[in-house]
């Protein structure tokens, strides 16, 4: 209950530190920023392309309190578990540079990684620049890259972000599921709903 009190004031508080974001990362283009560096829950710093398995990387920007995170809490953890079980890395990536302080700390990340039982790396993207290279503006917001590092897919997990009981089809999933059998993935875009990424503006 506290949580989801503190997902609605941060809702609340939208437009207080939203800028906008580049054009999104087009379909079949690269890995940006490969070799950067970032540090995950557990203290350790890898590199972009080190969270990559044998069949690809599935890289979300997310963090604690997003009213649309919390929605897509079990979707996550579901996909997630998916993309895993599919020899497909799993990254997500918390932009919320101006909440660093606060919500979004790395303490509060650590505790809500522990909260939700994540296997799987939730790192921090310090001033939000790989969301500005991936052109990412909501949270979640879902990119898939094949084992070539080529983007196939972006969008959100599945066609209904708002509401889990309406949902028909899992695009994410598809996409997976086709991109490891090596044919082309039949829905390569969807429309990313949620709260926007808190870059810090000044």
């Amino acid at each position: 209950m506290k949580r989801l009190f503190v997902a609605l004031a941060a809702a609340g508080s939208l437009m207080a530190f939203t800028s906008s974001a580049p054009d999104p990362l087009p379909i079949g283009s690269k890995l940006p920023m490969a070799n950067t560096k970032v540090k995950d829950v557990s203290g350790k710093e890898m590199e972009l392309a080190q969270a990559a398995k044998k069949n690809g990387l599935l890289i979300m920007f997310s963090c604690n309190t997003c009213p649309y995170v919390i929605k897509n809490q079990t979707r996550t953890n579901q996909i997630a578990k998916f993309a895993l079980e599919n020899n497909v890395g799993v990254l997500i990536l918390n932009s919320n540079e101006a909440y660093r302080n606060g919500d979004d700390s790395f303490k509060a990340m650590q505790e809500y990684a522990k909260e939700q039982g994540y296997n799987w790396h939730y790192a921090i993207d310090e001033k939000s620049a790989i969301a500005d290279a991936f052109g990412a503006n909501r949270t979640p917001e879902c990119f898939l890259f094949s084992k070539e590092m080529t983007l196939v897919y972006h969008g959100a997990i599945d066609d209904s972000p708002s509401d889990e009981s309406a949902v028909q089809r899992i695009h994410l999933r598809e996409a997976i599921s086709e991109m490891v059998k090596g044919a082309e993935v039949s829905v390569k875009q969807s429309k990313s709903i949620g709260c926007t990424i808190k870059r810090k503006t000044s």
